[in-house]
C-alpha cells in the first residue's frame, strides 16, 4: 500500500527519517515530557509525513512482543497477589537473623533467579522494603545494598528471553528482519557470564565504591505501613485448639500478635503457649495486605465496631476505604470506643495507622491524633455522612489487596507451563503466555481489574510507537543508509570489534535514552552491519540485548534503577562511581563470551 502523503521525494525519505531520528533521541535526552509521549510523537511524524507505509503501521500492532511482554507482567502480578515474592522475601529476612551470610547469597539467587522468569520492575518494587529490613538486620547502610539490588535484577533478565521485555522486543524485531526466533534460555551462558561477572565486581569494588549513608529510608516505604488491628476467633475458626504460634495466618512475617483479650483482660506474656479458642481476641500488628487477608479468613471477625451492625447492608454493598483523621476534629482526642463510629456510622475500623509511631495498646482503646489513617468497611452511604461529620477527611478506596495464597500454587504452576512449553517449542510463547493468563483469572489467582492494572501501558505505548519508527526507517532506506556509511568506517574490522562497537554504542545509548527505543533502532542496523561483514547476525542482535540491559552508570537508563534512585536517597554521581566500572568490566565479559556460543 501506498505511503499515507508523497509530498516528500523518495530520495530525500531517508534523510528525513534520520532527521528525525535525531530529534527523537535528543528529545528523549532532554526529558522534557515522558519516553512513552516521546516516541509517540515520533511515530506521528513518521504516518503524518508519509514515512511508513499505513499497512505495515497496522502490522505493528500484530506483533507478538508487545503481546508478550503485557502477558509476563499479568504472571508477574499474580505472583504479586498471591503472596509467592512476600513469602519467599520474608523467609530471606528470617534467615537473616540466624545466618547472615547465606542469607545474603540466597537474597541474591532468589533475585537472579526471579528476575529470569518474572519482569524484573516489579521484583525490584517487592524487595526494596526487603532490602531495607535485610541491611538493618545485617547492621549495614541500606545504600549499601538498595543499587545492588537494581544491578542484580538486570543481571538476572539477562538469563532468559522473557527476563527482560526488551530481550523479547529484540528477538520479535530480529525475527520481522528474518532471523530464526530466539529460544528462551538460548542466551543463557551469556548471561550467566555476565552474572558472575557481575557480582564478582560488586564484590571487590562495592565496599568501595557504595555509599554508606543510613537512615535514608526509615519512612519512604509504604509497604512498611502497620496498622493496629484485632481479630476475633469465632467457633467456625479451624484452628481452635492448636497453640498460637502453630496458627498459620498469624505466623506470616507481615503479621504480629502483640496481646490478647480473653473475659476483658488484655495480657501480653504466654502467648507462645497460649491455646486458641472460641472468644479469643488478638491484638495484631499486620501489613495492609495482611490485615485484608485477615478479614478474609473464615472464623475470625476482623477490627472494631462499638454499637450495632448497619441494617439493610448486604456483604456486597460494603467497601473498605481509607480516612484521615482532621485536624480540628474532636476526633483527635479520642479514642476509637469514645468515638463510636460503628454506632454512628454503621462502619467497622479494621486497622489504624500512624506515621512512624505505632498506635497501642489495642485498637479500641488507642487515642487518635491529626492524620492518623483509619481503613474502615462499611456503606458508602456511611462514608458519605463520616465526611459530612467533619471527623475524617480524604476518604479514599483502598489500594491495598488481600493476599491470595491458596492460589499460589496456580500461579507459580502458569508461570512454569509458559517457560517449559515454550523452550520445548510446543507453541510460540505468546500463545502460551496468554492462555496462561486466561487459566489463571479464571482460577482467580489475581482480578480482572488488578491484572490490567499490572499491565504497565507506558511501555505498551512506547514499544509500539518505537515499532512504528523502526518500521519507518526501515522502509524509507535509512537503516541501510546508516548501514552503508558505516560500513567504509568498520570494514576490515575484526568480527569481535564489531561485535564490541555495536555492544558499546547500544549500552551508551542505553544510558541516555530509554533501551526500548535502542532496541528497536539499533538491532535492524547491527543484522544490516552483519549482512556487508559477511558474518552470521546472530552475535550483533545478542549484543544489542546485552547491550541494552547493560545500564549501570546512570538512574535513568533502566526502570529498576530509578526506582532504588528514589527510594535510597541516592546522588547522581553515586551510580557513575559504581555504574562505570560495572558498564565495562560486564560489558567486556559479554563481549568476550558471545562469539564462544553464537559463533560468527
Amino acid at each position: 500500500m501506498d505511503p499515507m502523503t508523497d509530498f516528500i521525494p523518495a530520495d530525500w525519505a531517508p534523510l528525513v527519517a534520520l532527521g528525525l531520528l535525531v530529534l527523537l533521541l535528543v528529545t528523549f535526552i532532554w526529558e522534557k515530557y515522558p519516553p512513552e509521549v516521546t516516541a509517540a510523537g515520533a511515530a506521528a511524524l513518521f504516518i503524518v509525513l508519509g514515512l511508513v507505509p499505513v499497512d505495515q503501521v497496522l502490522g505493528v500492532f500484530s506483533n507478538s512482543a508487545p503481546i508478550t511482554i503485557a502477558a509476563m507482567f499479568v504472571l508477574s502480578g499474580a505472583l504479586v497477589r498471591t503472596g509467592l515474592l512476600e513469602e519467599l522475601s520474608n523467609r530471606i529476612i528470617t534467615l537473616a537473623g540466624q545466618r547472615p551470610f547465606v542469607a545474603g547469597a540466597a537474597f541474591v539467587a532468589a533475585t537472579v533467579i526471579g528476575s529470569a522468569f518474572v519482569n524484573n520492575t516489579p521484583i525490584v518494587l517487592v524487595l526494596i522494603p526487603v532490602v531495607i529490613r535485610l541491611a538493618r538486620s545485617l547492621g549495614i547502610a541500606e545504600t549499601r545494598l538498595l543499587i545492588p539490588l537494581s544491578y542484580v535484577a538486570i543481571l538476572g533478565g539477562t538469563l532468559t528471553l522473557i527476563g527482560t521485555s526488551t530481550n523479547i522486543l529484540i528477538s520479535g524485531v530480529a525475527t520481522d528482519q528474518g532471523l530464526e526466533a530466539f529460544g528462551i534460555f538460548e542466551i543463557m551462558p551469556v548471561g550467566l557470564i555476565a552474572i558472575a561477572t557481575g557480582l564478582a565486581t560488586l564484590a571487590v569494588l562495592g565496599p568501595l565504591l557504595l555509599p554508606a549513608r543510613r537512615g535514608t529510608m526509615d519512612n519512604t516505604a509504604k509497604d512498611d505501613s502497620v496498622y493496629l488491628t484485632e481479630v476475633r476467633v469465632t467457633e467456625d475458626f479451624a484452628s481452635l485448639g492448636k497453640l498460637l504460634p502453630e496458627v498459620v495466618v498469624f505466623s506470616h512475617a507481615g503479621v504480629q500478635v502483640t496481646a490478647i483479650r480473653k473475659g476483658g483482660r488484655l495480657r501480653r506474656d504466654g502467648l507462645d503457649t497460649h491455646e486458641v479458642s472460641a472468644g479469643d481476641e488478638i491484638v495484631i500488628r499486620a501489613s495492609m495486605s495482611e490485615l485484608l487477608t485477615l478479614h478474609g479468613v473464615p472464623g475470625l471477625v476482623t477490627g472494631y465496631r462499638r454499637g450495632a451492625a448497619p441494617t439493610g447492608a448486604p456483604d456486597g454493598d460494603l467497601v473498605i476505604a481509607e480516612a484521615m483523621v482532621t485536624g480540628g476534629s474532636r476526633a483527635g482526642s479520642q479514642t476509637l470506643d469514645q468515638m463510636s463510629i460503628g454506632y454512628r456510622h454503621g462502619m467497622r475500623v479494621l486497622g489504624a495507622y500512624r506515621h512512624g509511631h505505632q498506635m497501642g495498646p489495642d485498637l479500641r482503646s488507642a487515642r487518635l491524633r491529626a492524620a492518623d489513617s483509619l481503613l474502615l468497611e462499611g456503606t458508602q452511604g456511611a462514608f458519605e455522612q463520616l465526611s459530612s461529620a467533619g471527623d475524617m477527611m480524604t476518604v479514599t478506596l483502598s489500594s491495598g489487596r488481600a493476599y491470595r495464597r491458596g492460589r499460589a500454587p496456580i500461579a507459580l504452576l502458569a508461570l512454569l507451563a509458559v517457560v517449559g512449553l515454550a523452550a520445548l517449542n510446543v507453541a510460540p510463547i505468546a500463545i502460551v503466555s496468554l492462555v496462561a493468563v486466561a487459566l489463571i483469572l479464571i482460577l482467580r489467582c489475581i482480578d480482572s481489574e488488578e491484572a490490567w492494572g499490572a499491565i504497565d501501558a507506558q511501555i505498551l505505548v512506547l514499544i509500539f510507537a518505537m515499532l512504528i519508527v523502526g518500521v519507518g526507517l526501515q522502509e524509507t532506506g535509512a537503516v541501510q543508509l546508516i548501514v552503508d556509511t558505516l560500513a567504509p568506517v568498520l570494514d576490515g574490522l575484526p568480527p569481535i570489534l564489531l561485535l564490541a562497537a555495536i555492544y558499546a554504542v547500544t549500552s551508551i545509548l542505553t544510558e541516555m535514552v530509554t533501551n526500548s527505543a535502542v532496541a528497536v533502532i539499533l538491532t535492524p542496523i547491527a543484522v544490516g552491519l552483519a549482512a556487508q561483514a559477511g558474518i552470521d547476525p546472530r552475535p550483533l542482535v545478542v549484543a544489542v540485548m546485552f547491550g541494552a540491559s547493560a545500564s549501570f552508570a546512570t538512574p535513568i537508563g533502566y526502570q529498576t534503577n530509578t526506582l532504588v534512585y528514589g527510594a535510597g536517597d541516592y546522588r547522581f554521581t553515586d551510580f557513575l562511581k559504581i555504574g562505570v566500572p560495572m558498564n565495562l568490566i560486564v560489558g567486556a565479559a559479554s563481549v568476550i563470551a558471545i562469539p564462544l556460543f553464537f559463533p560468527f
